[in-house]
């Protein structure tokens, strides 16, 4: 359900027209994006959503102040007439959020002010207190930093802030998603609402981890016949012809995120924290009726288990290779 945002938010900023601090000036009406787009399939740098997320989100932007909303609004406008994808605006929006609540703060930390607290050395007083300079300011410097549109949002947030705290942006992701849907007119902008089938890769993974049952676990192995938990997916979708990331941390972030309760074979089971990738300490594949195969701890062989059988299964699995 769509959120209703006072309308003087969406005809001031229609009416805005919007100079970049590398001095583009260009109309905001007519900017980057079609109303009502739907973008990729299922973008899992969006991140999952935590537990709840979607009513937390709208609970979120019913709090925040017509400040905070007129402040979005721009931050989605500037982002479209720069011709930025709705993950920029996303970005942008975390990073205000943690850092002003999105306000136009005069006081912060040492000399920081502003929606995203930008230090003296970056502009003077003025602009640092003027909007629209600093979201221009904001996306100057995310375009710049190089593959920011494979990290994670908090993460590309954090890229830009370096803030002492850097995983805390990931807090404001359903927020920042309903905004970008709400003000944005971006329909389904995880493209995660509904959840792509498992590929072909997926039944040649599941094949390969039967045939590793029984075979050694140690930490750092990548077999053939001793395996850690994450070299064995790993491999297991190396033969159905998808390369993900050797670590556990980093497969997390390898495919779409499917509920756990919509999760087939071939999808892979974590254990840990989903916010904070840190945590995340085991992964197995799932082989269906509530099993998976896994290279558990030293001393244990490759096995077949319930995916109950750690106590911190995250209620997301990822679904690689599509």
């Amino acid at each position: 359900m769509r959120i209703a945002l006072l309308s003087v938010v969406m005809v001031a900023v229609l009416a805005t027209v919007v100079t970049t601090t590398t001095g583009v000036v260009r109309s905001v009406i007519g900017g980057g994006g079609d109303e009502n787009t739907t973008y990729g399939i299922c973008d899992a740098m969006i991140g999952a959503w935590p537990e709840g997320g979607l009513p937390r989100a709208e609970q979120e932007v019913r709090r925040l102040g017509d400040e905070s909303k007129r402040i979005a609004a721009l931050i989605i406008t500037i982002g479209k007439q720069r011709d930025l994808p709705p993950r920029a605006w996303q970005i942008a929006l975390q990073a205000a959020r943690q850092e002003s609540g999105i306000r136009n703060l005069t006081y912060g930390d040492r000399d920081s002010l502003g929606i995203f607290q930008i230090r003296g050395m970056h502009g003077s007083l003025r602009e640092r207190l003027d909007v629209t300079w600093q979201i221009n300011w904001f996306y100057d410097t995310l375009v710049r930093i190089r593959g920011w549109e494979r990290m994670r949002p908090g993460d590309a947030a954090q890229a830009v802030e370096r803030s002492a705290f850097p995983d805390r942006y990931h807090r404001w992701e359903p927020m920042a998603v309903q905004l970008v849907a709400d003000i944005g007119n971006v329909e389904d902008p995880t493209g995660c609402y509904a959840a792509p089938p498992p590929s072909e890769s997926a039944s040649r993974a599941v094949s390969f981890v039967f045939g590793e049952l029984g075979d050694a676990y140690e930490w750092g192995a990548t077999g053939p016949d001793r395996w850690d938990c994450s070299a064995l997916v790993q491999a297991a979708y190396r033969a159905g012809g998808v390369q993900i990331p050797r670590v556990t941390y980093d497969q997390w972030k390898a495919g779409a995120y499917i509920p756990i309760e919509q999760v087939q074979p071939g999808d892979l089971v974590f254990y840990g924290n989903m916010n904070d990738v840190r945590t995340i300490h085991h992964v197995g594949l799932y082989i269906g009726n509530g099993e998976m195969i896994e290279a558990p701890y030293t001393g244990a062989n490759v096995r077949k288990s319930k995916i109950t059988v750690w106590p911190d299964l995250i209620p997301y699995a990822v679904r690689p290779g599509v």
